[in-house]
Formats: C-alpha cells, sequence, structure tokens
C-alpha cells in the first residue's frame, strides 16, 4: 500500500493529539480515552484505504463480466474480437478501465491477442478475471471459438456471482447476531472489572476470608480483561469477514470496526466511572 496525503495527515494529526492530551490530561483517565481517538485517526486511513481496494477489487470482476458482454454482441454482429476491444476502449468500465485502455493500445501496437490479454490479467490482479484469460487462451491454442468462449465465461461467472449473492443475504442475519453477541461480551466483560470483582474483593475484605484480599484487587484484573476483549474483537471480527464474504481479507472492515467499538467502550467506561479498584 503507497503511502498517500491522508494516510501522513492521519499519522501527524493523531500524533499531535497524543501528545497535547498527554500535556494537558496527565493523570487523568481521559488521557486514554483520547489517545483511542489518536489511534483511530492514525490507522482510519489505512483502513478506508483496504476497504477501498477491496471494492475497487469488486468493482473489476463486475466491469469485466459487462466487458465480455459487450465484446460477445460485438463479435455477434461480425466483430473480429481485437477490433472490438479497440473499440469498447472508449467505454466507461470504471476501475477496469485503465486496464481495458491498456490492452486495447497494446493489441493496436501488435502485441498478440494471447500475451495482450495475459498483461492484463496480471495486472487487474483479479481471480475471476485470470480464470476467464485462462480459458481464452486455452480456446484460442485450440483453434476454438473465443466469442462462444467469452460467453460461457459470462454465464457461468454470473452464476456464482449469484451464489454468492444468495449466500451473503442468507448470513446477513449471522453478522448481526456476531455483533450482538460481541457487545454483550463487552458489558459481562465490564460488569465483570466495575461490579463483580469489586464486590468479592470487598467481601473479602470485611469477611476475612483466608484468601489473600490483594490477590482479588480488580486493578489487577483490568489489563488482562481489556486485552481479552481486544483480542476478541479482532478475531471475531476477522470470523465474521470469513462466514459473510469467504475471505479473511473482507474481515479487516469488521475488526476495525469492533476493535474501535472496543476502545471506546472500554476507555470510556473508566473515564467515566474510574478504573476498577477498592471500593
Amino acid at each position: 500500500m503507497k503511502f498517500e496525503k491522508k494516510h501522513y495527515l492521519g499519522i501527524i494529526v493523531g500524533i499531535a493529539l497524543a501528545g497535547i492530551s498527554f500535556i494537558l490530561l496527565t493523570g487523568s483517565m481521559w488521557l486514554y480515552f483520547l489517545w483511542v481517538i489518536s489511534f483511530i485517526i492514525i490507522t482510519l486511513p489505512f483502513v478506508l484505504s483496504a476497504i477501498f481496494n477491496l471494492n475497487a477489487q469488486k468493482e473489476k470482476d463486475m466491469k469485466f463480466l459487462a466487458f465480455a458482454r459487450d465484446l460477445v454482441e460485438a463479435s455477434h454482429t461480425g466483430t473480429p474480437i481485437v477490433q472490438g476491444i479497440i473499440h469498447l476502449k472508449k467505454r466507461n468500465y470504471g476501475a477496469l478501465s485503465p486496464h481495458i485502455q491498456k490492452l486495447a493500445n497494446q493489441l493496436v501496437l501488435g502485441i498478440s491477442l494471447k500475451e495482450a490479454f495475459s498483461i492484463f490479467a496480471n495486472e487487474s490482479k483479479s481471480p475471476v478475471i485470470s480464470r476467464s484469460v485462462d480459458l481464452i487462451s486455452e480456446a484460442e491454442r485450440a483453434g476454438g471459438n473465443i466469442a462462444t468462449i467469452l460467453e460461457s465465461v459470462v454465464t457461468s461467472v454470473n452464476q456464482v456471482e449469484t451464489l454468492k449473492k444468495q449466500q451473503k443475504a442468507s448470513v446477513s442475519n449471522l453478522v448481526n447476531q456476531g455483533y450482538i453477541i460481541f457487545m454483550i461480551f463487552i458489558i459481562i466483560m465490564l460488569v465483570l472489572e466495575f461490579r463483580i470483582l469489586p464486590l468479592v474483593y470487598d467481601l473479602s475484605s470485611a469477611e476475612g476470608l483466608s484468601i489473600s484480599a490483594g490477590t482479588l484487587d480488580p486493578g489487577e484484573f483490568a489489563f488482562p480483561l481489556f486485552l481479552m476483549i481486544v483480542v476478541q474483537s479482532l478475531f471475531a471480527g476477522l470470523v465474521i469477514g470469513k462466514i459473510s464474504e469467504g475471505k479473511i481479507k473482507s474481515g479487516i472492515r469488521h475488526s476495525f470496526i469492533l476493535l474501535v467499538i472496543t476502545l471506546l467502550i472500554t476507555t470510556g467506561s473508566k473515564a467515566l466511572f474510574g478504573p476498577a479498584g477498592v471500593g
């Protein structure tokens, strides 16, 4: 991932906020809350870039279908595949347009269709396009009708995309349940930290139990509980992404959302209620 102005800006603003809050709020629980905000400011541009890249990849796959359909229609009118590609380079195919324009320009320069398609597939970095190009290359080598192969590719990819949409719709409830379960998990951990552990500490001290009161100091459990929630948010997000879209990378968005929720709620709770400790 290339660093852009927004990445540098996020880093500068985040570090500045962290530094100012350290100077003005040292000793206050609000310091940690503002540090969380600083962390979000720094990481948000990178997460948004990753999400944008994933969306751009999805757009390339969908636009390739439109490009292939247009190419099939052109071939049905008697236009050769090469001429059809050159003609279609003027159309808007979103994120795929630069790749199609380069493909057409290479064909104009006399590069073979097979080689030009190979470069097209490699630079688009799309598994859908790569598989389709492999089929087209096989058809050309075997002397088959490329237009017919393209039509078959469009049909099969359409079927795959339809299945993906149906799968996404069927698992949407599971995704919602994943978020709800995680929120319940956070609430349980906060109740444990701010209510149950202090209560156990007070009871053990008041009753003179044989258990050492120091071993039950709620403050000693604060960081392990916090770390447990953070780890849970990261893994829960990746699992949600895998379930909903079939890719671990798709879970980056969910992990970031859950991590932000975790940091805001936990640090906000400490700022409002104070650190867990002796009552």
